[in-house]
């Protein structure tokens, strides 16, 4: 066990005063990966929602803003790089504070793995598109070439995310810099293609897509808010961080709001230029063309840019899904540092390098696990992978619920002792949970219907159902090994109840 702070804290080691506001949100801006998260996920919001992808967006920041502030002031208080962990065991005691630290693990490993085998996949298409060879597209669907290449891509992330922090926001200021640049550069010239008439669509800008309230069936509205929500997460990487920033009661809750701030004002900038130029019909370029849904940058590109600036494009989008990867690295590392500090985990996680002042230990293991993982899912089946990905918003919605209510439950005795603390404290945490929890049961609820993933499912239910609470019911089983053989953080001995 490390030494302990004044405050019940563990001193862990990590190297403090590194990190700033606007290098946080980089780190934060990194993890959210806005380049990837739009292609992918453009088209199939407006498969749910049409032209209200914009609302839904909206929609879909709302619980993250107001979790934010949930996390600022946790933070405020407790800066801690173990955040949901450590702030839900201090809330709600040992057992909660496990299962949600585990569910914010888990989810990790999840992304990990699918961010390193998207990396691949715009690797190739980006050598393909260099030397005009677009049978080289293809070894990204060679499952030995691309098991190997993306063990190749975790193995090098493992590396940058292992030798510092500032290693790593060198890194991110030039890869989040350049796929930022490129996105906003995308969508200013998409809207001077409509305004000049030379845009396949070119629809009028219209308030009404910002409108959640018209024109939107409540089933469509909830899928496209799940996707949403997914489109925001990794903001709370700024909060791992706290023991390694400048101000660490002040710093990671104004990198938190300047980040999903950031994301948000991204997403509708390129949402509505993409709409406005291609529109939503379902041939051609429109957004609705099942052929684009996949990836809605590759087919907007060359029209947009030109082949030269598409080909810069789709090396925004491959840096993006590079910089998230490396970044992604940092909350689970720095989450299982904690853990293995308080003694929820081995010892061996404690491990911080006297050199590069880094969870070493903790780093190398998530960059096993994750190739282990994604090794074993891709030669069972691509349908696991697909579901095992799917589950994701279970385990988002899980942890960030989670440590909302702890907020509200951790300041329960000043709640109403100023009107700071009655807003920032009380009301926008628990609106954040309740939406968070809503959005947590419907997404069981879907999960359950196998047309929801990739159509596998067992006596009729979704596959995704018994992915997602097999992870958090294997999370239950680990914690019932760690209260044997470490009691210590059960009895609630390492960690102190406020």
């Amino acid at each position: 066990m490390t030494d302990q702070a004044t405050d019940g804290r563990s001193a862990k080691g990590l190297a403090a005063g590194k990190v700033g506001t606007f290098s946080g949100a980089v780190l934060g801006i990194s993890s959210v990966a806005p380049g990837y998260t739009l292609t992918a996920s453009i088209g199939l919001i407006v498969a749910a929602v049409g032209l209200k992808m914009p609302a839904i967006f909206i929609a879909g920041f709302i619980p993250m803003f107001l979790t934010a502030y949930a996390y600022r002031e946790l933070n405020s208080r407790t800066p801690d790089c173990g955040a949901s962990f450590t702030w839900s065991t201090k809330a709600f005691g040992p057992y909660v504070g496990w299962m949600c630290g585990w569910g914010m693990v888990i989810a990790t490993i999840i992304v990990l793995s699918n961010l390193a085998a998207i990396a691949v996949e715009f690797f190739y298409l980006f050598i393909a598109k260099l030397v005009n060879q677009p049978s080289i597209a293809d070894l990204a669907y060679n499952t030995a070439v691309n098991i190997v290449s993306t063990l190749a891509f975790l193995g090098l992330a493992t590396l940058i995310a292992s030798r510092g922090i500032t290693t790593s926001e060198r890194v991110q200021y030039v890869l989040v810099g350049f796929q930022m640049v490129v996105l906003v550069a995308f969508a200013v010239v998409a809207i001077t293609h409509v305004g000049a008439g030379d845009a396949p669509a070119g629809l009028s800008f219209d308030l009404d897509w910002f409108n959640p309230f018209t024109g939107l069936a409540m089933g469509a509205f909830v899928i496209g808010v799940t996707g949403s929500i997914f489109a925001f997460w990794g903001w709370d990487t700024c909060l791992t961080l706290g023991e390694e920033s400048k101000d660490p009661t002040k710093v990671p809750g104004r990198a938190g709001l300047l980040c999903v701030t950031s994301i948000l004002l991204t997403y509708l900038l390129v949402s509505v230029a993409v709409m406005m130029y291609a529109g939503i019909g379902t041939d051609g370029l429109g957004l609705g063309n099942e052929d684009n849904a996949a990836n809605v940058f590759g087919a907007l590109a060359d029209p947009v840019l030109g082949p030269a600036g598409g080909l810069v494009l789709y090396l925004a989008v491959f840096a993006s899904s590079v910089a998230s990867l490396q970044t992604t690295f940092l909350p689970a590392a720095r989450a299982m540092l904690a853990m293995g500090a308080y003694g929820a985990f081995p010892a061996k996680f404690a491990e911080v390098s006297p050199r590069f002042l880094t969870p070493s230990f903790s780093t190398a293991v998530a960059g096993i696990v994750t190739g282990t993982f994604y090794t074993v899912v891709s030669l069972l089946s691509e349908s696991v992978l697909l579901d095992t990905i799917a589950a994701l918003g279970i385990m988002i919605c899980w942890y960030y619920g989670i440590t909302a209510f702890a907020c509200v439950w951790y300041f329960r005795r000043e709640l109403f002792s100023s009107v700071h603390n009655l807003v920032f404290k009380f009301l926008f945490p628990l609106l954040g949970g309740i939406i968070l929890a809503a959005v947590f049961v419907i997404s069981v609820k879907e999960s359950m219907n196998p047309d929801n993933g990739s159509g596998a499912s067992l006596g009729g239910i979704g596959l995704v159902f018994f992915l997602g609470f097999g992870l958090l019911a294997l999370g239950a089983v680990l914690m019932g090994v760690m209260r044997t053989r470490s009691p210590a953080f059960f009895r609630g001995q390492t960690i102190s109840r406020d």
